[in-house]
């Protein structure tokens, strides 16, 4: 019977603020990830009920290595500090402090328990751990991972509204400290950017290398380019030995491509299968996940024609998100509500009318305004809908007086010039819960001013305001109501235009046993998974 499942001396170093422009625990059991409900960690301590141990421990290894097939390629050579952090945890490469588990709590990983010692200090206990270099996982190799992290040129997202001091108590205590009271810290060290790494990752020119350097079960033993990475079992892992012996994964950007190689029996696991491909699939092999991600059109507030609110109203006014269901997502979505959908479950209840919006320019004065000038249009490959979304976009923005011009590439081949303002529009896919499980992290580091993923370059006091008043507050449902405050005012703006909220599909061979069906989308392969 094949089994799917989800998871989920003194030291010190400062983790700053400076942002750029530009698992759980083994003994835990292995239910489907179906709460998507945000469960900070708000009470003062947590303490795992075991030092390790696995369901896959002692198993024998399965004599057959997994093959994987994943859609976005290396950006920075699996850095821990861009994108390519979420394949060290899909992968189970590398892990932080905390995990998330199936409800989206914190939960332990390389910390076994924590404590919050004030509003702004916390302690976190470390378990006994090894580095795939053979190191031990101490206090001070967690606080040099987290000083590195803040110290990065290209802040990871998770920071973008916190600043960490950490410290070395002894050689399994780690002390941090906030400038400002963090509620959601246990949360927020969850995220993949935050993956504490051997020393030896960290090179003196600041590029970060987790070949060889993690925690996890699984060790990369080679990466060849953007096209492939070889993964080991790392027979010294706290948590067992892994049951599978290796995996061995390939990028495939296409994502007919990619169902085609689970297809033709090439793969084991495929992610992302393309809407339109997923009917052809064998229903044994097609799984639908619930998602926290919403594609939405993002508009570049910053430069270009939608500095002027009344022509990001009239794009906001012309595009309709609905359309796209059945057209391009085949029914595997739902039209946008706002940022977050329906698998976010306390969204709805909590949502807050959008007031105060600028009107839309009628279409002669979209026309006039924009004469001589053309709308620059940007999409990616790596998820197939997008591409076929933002033609229909296209279609609907002219209508209404725009001139639009496509520009539609691989996401590793854009992303510079997307943080750099070059477009007028994107068409977007975003997981809203990525980086830390917590709504928060990714209003801020996506929609604040100071915002590391700012592509839409807002600058908006009221949205600061409702976004860091969000991040203060320490009541669980007071957060939320504050979340969907900030949601309102972002909105307001006009900066982004939700589309559909997504449903993932996955394609895993009838021959594998033990993958993981998350919808943050930062879960793929652990310790358990395993051909027959």
């Amino acid at each position: 019977m094949r089994t799917i499942r989800t998871t989920t001396g003194t030291t010190r170093a400062t983790i700053g603020t400076n942002r750029s422009a530009s698992g759980a625990p083994r003994t835990t059991p292995r239910r489907l990830i179906a709460a998507l409900a945000l469960t900070p960690l708000l009470t003062g301590c947590f303490v795992s009920s075991s030092e390790g141990g696995s369901d896959a421990e002692g198993a024998a290894g399965s004599s057959g290595r997994l093959r994987v097939a994943l859609a976005v390629p290396p950006v920075q050579a699996l850095s821990p500090y861009s994108n390519d952090a979420t394949v060290l945890s899909k992968l189970s490469v590398a892990e932080g402090l905390t995990a998330l588990d199936e409800d989206g709590a914190a939960a332990p990983a390389l910390a076994k328990s924590w404590k919050r010692e004030n509003a702004t200090t916390w302690t976190f206990e470390l378990r006994k751990a090894t580095f795939q270099d053979g190191t031990d996982v101490t206090a001070e190799s967690v606080v040099n991972a987290l000083g590195k992290a803040g110290a990065a040129e290209t802040k990871p997202r998770v920071l973008s509204d916190v600043t960490l001091t950490a410290k070395a108590e002894d050689a399994d205590t780690v002390t941090i400290s906030t400038k400002a009271a963090d509620p959601v810290l246990p949360l927020r060290l969850a995220s993949p950017a935050l993956g504490i790494l051997s020393p030896e990752a960290y090179a003196k020119d600041g590029t970060v290398s987790p070949v060889g350097t993690g925690s996890g079960p699984f060790e990369i033993t080679k990466l060849t380019g953007k096209s492939k990475a070889t993964l080991d079992r790392f027979d010294g892992y706290w948590g067992g030995k892994a049951k599978a012996p290796g995996i061995d994964v390939t990028w495939i950007a296409d994502g007919t491509a990619r169902a085609n190689a689970l297809r033709g029996g090439d793969v084991d696991i495929a992610e992302w299968i393309p809407t339109a491909q997923a009917g052809l699939l064998d229903a044994d092999t097609r799984h639908e996940v619930p998602s926290v991600r919403t594609d939405s059109l993002v508009l570049n507030t910053g430069s270009g024609i939608f500095t002027d609110a009344s022509l990001r109203a009239a794009a906001r006014a012309a595009v309709d998100g609905s359309a796209l269901v059945k057209s391009v997502f085949g029914g595997y979505a739902d039209p946008a509500q706002g940022l977050f959908g329906p698998a976010v479950s306390w969204a709805a209840e909590n949502r807050v009318a959008v007031s105060g919006r600028a009107s839309a320019a009628a279409s002669a004065d979209v026309k006039a305004k924009t004469k001589g000038k053309t709308l620059r249009l940007a999409t990616y490959t790596n998820r197939a809908e997008l591409p076929e979304a933002a033609t229909v976009l296209q279609q609907q923005l002219e209508k209404a007086g725009f001139t639009v011009k496509q520009d539609v590439r691989e996401y590793t081949q854009m992303e510079a010039d997307l943080l750099a303002g070059k477009y007028d529009a994107l068409v977007f896919s975003r997981v809203t819960l990525l980086d830390t499980g917590d709504a928060v992290a990714y209003l801020a580091s996506d929609y604040m001013s100071d915002g590391v993923y700012n592509i839409a370059g807002l600058k908006d006091a009221a949205v600061d305001k409702a976004v860091e008043a969000a991040g203060e507050e320490g009541d669980t449902e007071q957060r939320r109501a504050k979340i969907m405050r900030a949601e309102a005012e972002i909105l307001r703006t006009d900066a982004v235009v939700p589309l559909v909220h997504e449903k993932v599909v996955q394609g895993i061979g009838t021959d594998v046993e033990g993958v993981l069906l998350d919808p943050r989308e930062r879960s793929l392969v652990d310790a358990d998974t395993h051909l027959k």
